[in-house]
């Protein structure tokens, strides 16, 4: 049986931003339909203010990923599914 963990032990999909590659423009947070992102708290080595995921409530759409205009920024991790 496939371990069905994420690298974080949370078996959901969840988003994985790296916040000193994020430009903090803000697209992931207003395109996330779930209202899953928002802004961190302090900045990153650019000096904006990189996005962070909440902590739950992503259902893996990755309409965030395809709204980052920063290759790399972002990425969803979705845990294998059991198999049955």
């Amino acid at each position: 049986m496939a371990d069905t963990k994420s690298k974080t032990g949370d078996v959901r999909p969840r988003p994985v931003i790296d916040a000193e590659i994020c430009k903090g423009c803000g697209r992931c947070i207003v395109a996330c339909p779930r209202k899953v992102l928002r802004p961190r708290t302090g900045i990153n080595h650019r000096g904006v203010q990189p996005a962070e995921y909440t902590g739950e409530g992503c259902t893996g759409c990755a309409i965030c990923f395809y709204n980052c205009p920063e290759p790399y920024a972002i990425e969803i991790e979705v845990p294998d599914r059991p198999k049955r």
